[in-house]
């Protein structure tokens, strides 16, 4: 009874009139209700688990650049052509290859004892024998950028901001900063190394790594996470007024420049195939765990919500694309490769999500389009309302990681959001691994990618994606 309540609302809702260029963007009654016959689907098909099952178990962990990079990127290219995309094909991504080989550390004076961390993505190597200096501490970034540089000489910059856990991940923002900014900024003011409380809301002794940068002019200086009960004990030893001098032993490094590729399959659309909607995940992961959550699911999502469009009767207008990027983890070089190359025909990428926040549901739907859309918008919501996700009008939407590169050459952005209050505990260590993930949560996530997929592909109008269009006024 219910289904056939929320198909009437849905007629209601649609218009059956063609729409022009210019004019509001929105759906055709059957297209409104195949999409609802794809979302149930969605629900029992584990496609997507299959793909992030295969994929973390048969290559692991995927470190940019490592041979692990190159074996996922062989098996994804195999996998898609398996699957019946139309097109698989590859385009290049050039980036500095960086390296880990070893990592430790220790507390050397007051108290000797170990510690559990690890180097960040970018970081160069410690000195032969290590690295043993005194450690100034400081509570936020803010407080070590207004530190004096005299204080920081020779010393060890540790700062230690918390992050709490939230359904929208609040706070990641602050605590990244620290892990991407930090180093550089203690570098410019004379420190030899850095350490920070990792980046993440979980209590396991095991540290999140990340990447970081430094400014150019500024000396690189070794840098590393700890684990949250291993920056508590840092941080009660500095209470006490101790001199607290740590040893930081890294074998890590960048050895030149290295080129992968982002892997792009394509279902072709049976009208207008030059236009498509672009969904999928990045492919490189840490190499602490196995990159699960941090994004073989966001690509098996993508994959799982293809295979059910490419099993309808008749495809879709459009074309769609699922793109695994490349090295998403050190500064989103396959999204800005794939802006660069595909600046000038951006507009026809008629919308854009990727998966990149692990696989728990989707509760909210943002969006960055044309304001003659937002009625199309919100008949895609009316689907997706069996699945609890609520659309919030007012708020904008990049598309996700790699595709906030893309949107700012002009695509129009659709954001899923997933409940990130478990993603963080996980999040660049050890433990993102397949055990994480939900199946239920899992389909759930097609079932809200396949609704909106299928209908980008099938709309009348657009969503207002070309060359600039939402170019920042600021």
């Amino acid at each position: 009874m219910r289904r056939h309540a929320l198909t009437l609302a849905l007629l209601l809702l649609a218009s059956p009139l063609a729409f022009a260029a210019g004019t509001p963007t929105a759906f055709d009654p059957a297209d409104l209700a195949t999409a609802a016959e794809l979302r149930d689907k969605a629900l029992k098909d584990d496609a997507a688990w299959d793909f992030t099952e295969g994929l973390t178990t048969e290559i692991g962990p995927r470190l940019a650049a490592s041979d692990e990079d190159l074996k996922a990127r062989e098996w994804v290219i195999a996998k898609f052509k398996a699957l019946g995309f139309d097109k698989v094909w590859t385009e290049p991504v050039t980036y500095p290859k960086w390296v880990r080989r070893s990592e430790s550390g220790a507390i050397v004076a007051p108290f000797p004892q170990p510690l559990a961390l690890t180097a960040l993505g970018g970081s160069p190597d410690t000195p032969a024998g290590g690295l043993s200096a005194e450690v100034v501490g400081f509570p936020t970034l803010d407080a070590l950028k207004a530190a004096d540089p005299a204080t920081l000489a020779g010393k060890i910059a540790y700062v230690g901001p918390r992050m709490q856990a939230t359904q929208a991940g609040r706070g990641y923002g602050v605590v990244s900063a620290v892990r991407t900014r930090g180093p550089s900024i203690a570098s410019g003011k004379g420190a030899v190394g850095f350490l920070l409380r990792s980046a993440g809301t979980g209590d396991a002794r095991l540290p999140h790594t990340g990447m970081t940068r430094f400014e150019e002019g500024v000396a690189p200086i070794p840098a590393a996470a700890l684990s949250g009960p291993d920056a508590d004990q840092v941080e009660r030893i500095l209470a006490m007024g101790k001199p607290l001098t740590v040893k930081l032993a890294l074998d890590c490094g960048i050895e030149g420049e290295y080129t992968g590729a982002n892997v792009i399959g394509e279902l072709r659309g049976s009208t207008r195939p030059d236009e498509y909607f672009i969904m999928g995940g990045h492919l490189d992961s840490w190499d602490l765990g196995t990159g699960a959550i941090d994004d073989a699911s966001g690509i098996g999502i993508a994959v799982g919500a293809a295979r059910l469009i490419a099993a309808l009767p008749e495809r879709p207008a459009r074309s769609i694309r699922v793109i695994a990027f490349a090295n998403e983890e050190s500064g989103l070089y396959g999204g800005k490769a794939y802006a660069e190359a595909h600046r000038e025909d951006i507009g026809k990428a008629i919308l854009g999500a990727e998966s990149d926040l692990g696989a728990d549901r989707i509760y909210r739907m943002t969006a960055t389009v044309k304001p003659e859309a937002r009625d199309a918008l919100a008949q895609i919501a009316e689907v997706l309302k069996p699945l609890d996700v609520e659309y919030d009008p007012s708020a904008p939407g990049s598309g996700g990681s790699d595709l906030s590169a893309v949107h700012a050459v002009g695509m129009a952005g659709l954001s899923l959001h997933q409940d990130a209050t478990r993603y963080f505990d996980w999040h660049h260590t050890a433990n993102d691994t397949l055990d994480k993930i939900d199946p239920e949560q899992l389909r759930q996530n097609v079932a809200v990618y396949v609704v909106a997929a299928y209908l980008a592909a099938q709309a009348k109008g657009d969503f207002g994606s070309a060359p600039g269009a939402f170019a920042r006024k600021d």
